[in-house]
C-alpha cells in the first residue's frame, strides 16, 4: 500500500514522505490515526504544502539543534498535576503539558510533536522523557510530576 505521510512516525518517515507499507499496518493503524493518507494523484499535490509546513516548524541546523539540546540538558522541569490519594494522576501527562513545563522552566520552545513520551505518565515521579529536535539530535528530560 502506498501511502503519504502526514506526522513524523518513527522508524517510517517524516511528513511528506511517500512510503510503501503492508496494507494491514496502512488500512488499521497509520490512516485511521491521522498519521498517513492514501496516495493518489491529487495527494500528491499536497506533498509539497506538508513539506513547506514541516520546513517552517524544523530546526534548520544540528548546530542550532545541538545547542537547544544543551540547553535541555540543565533544565529542572516540574509538573504540578491533580493526583488521588495513593500518587495516581487523574489522567495523563501529555506532550502539550511537558512542552508548557519546558517553557515555564525558561527552556526553549518546543514543538509538541517531538515530544516522546514512551509509557503514558500516570503516577508522580520522576519521569525521562526524550525530545527528537532534528533528524540527527535527540535530547532527553527529566521530568518530576508533583501533587499540587
Amino acid at each position: 500500500m502506498k501511502l503519504i505521510l502526514t506526522q513524523q512516525v518513527s522508524g517510517l518517515g517524516e511528513p511528506g514522505d511517500v512510503i510503501e507499507v503492508k496494507d494491514g499496518y496502512g488500512r488499521n493503524y497509520l490512516v485511521p490515526r491521522g498519521f498517513a493518507i492514501r496516495w493518489t494523484r491529487g495527494a500528491e499535490s499536497q506533498v509539497e504544502s506538508i513539506k513547506k509546513a514541516r520546513a517552517s516548524r524544523e530546526i534548520a541546523t544540528v548546530e542550532s539543534a545541538k545547542e537547544i539540546a544543551d540547553r535541555l540538558k540543565g533544565l529542572k522541569v516540574t509538573l504540578k498535576t491533580r493526583t488521588g490519594s495513593n500518587g495516581r494522576l487523574f489522567g495523563a501527562v501529555t506532550a502539550a503539558d511537558i512542552a508548557d513545563a519546558v517553557k515555564a522552566a525558561d527552556g526553549p520552545d518546543l514543538d509538541k510533536r517531538r515530544i516522546e513520551i514512551g509509557n503514558p505518565i500516570k503516577t508522580v515521579g520522576v519521569h525521562r522523557v526524550s525530545v527528537r529536535l532534528h533528524a540527527e539530535v535527540s535530547a532527553a528530560i527529566d521530568v518530576n510530576v508533583v501533587a499540587a
